[in-house]
């Protein structure tokens, strides 16, 4: 694949709660523009059955992070529990955009304002918004990957998260996905100087 050299030293960051659907949509997203490259984060969590190593996350021991932030490896961090760490390792951002990549982020809320802080006109920020709490509540609960403990955690985490939305420059409303993901392709198609690069391009 051949990289456009207007994409270089761009990014596109996507933030929102746990469950607003942002992941989703920058799947969608990377679909359309193959010239974008996901930013795996890593993190102390325990991995799940459906993921993959590099891939989803570079999962770490607790100790491991912390001797990254020590010798500060991250461009953020946050530890959002006790030993649950999350965080964008520098080197694997520079070798995306080194290679002229569109770099592509999912990330915390707190962890997007540090990205969209230390990159801005290079970077087009987009908070997603699930349409209210009980429909956030819904999307958790049909996971089926918390326990009641971490559900808990994970709403009143949300909530709070969502008050954050008047800090980005673009807020997409998540109720209906397909329309959300058009909206999120119409944003990144005028961000990229409205070149939409054709998925068969060898």
């Amino acid at each position: 694949m051949k990289i456009n050299p207007n994409f270089q030293h761009k990014l596109v960051l996507f933030c929102g709660p746990s469950g607003s659907g942002k992941t989703t949509i920058v799947h969608y997203l990377m679909q359309q523009f193959p010239q974008m490259k996901f930013s795996v984060s890593a993190t102390t969590r325990d991995k799940r059955v459906n993921e993959t190593e590099g891939v989803d996350y570079f999962f770490l021991s607790p100790e491991t992070f912390k001797e990254k932030i020590k010798n500060e490896e991250f461009l953020e961090w946050e530890e959002v529990y006790t030993d649950r760490f999350y965080g964008t390792l520098k080197s694997e951002v520079d070798k995306m955009l080194n290679e002229g990549y569109v770099a592509i982020f999912d990330v915390d809320v707190e962890g997007g304002l540090h990205i969209r802080k230390h990159f801005g006109q290079q970077l087009l920020d987009v908070f997603v918004m699930p349409p209210s709490v009980d429909a956030l509540h819904k999307r958790l609960v049909a996971r089926a990957t918390e326990t009641e403990e971490s559900l808990f955690k994970r709403l009143d985490k949300a909530e709070k998260e969502m008050n954050y939305a008047f800090r980005f420059n673009n807020v997409i409303v998540n109720t209906v996905l397909e329309d959300a993901q058009t909206e999120a392709m119409k944003l990144v198609s005028t961000f990229l100087e409205d070149v939409i690069p054709d998925p068969l391009e060898d």
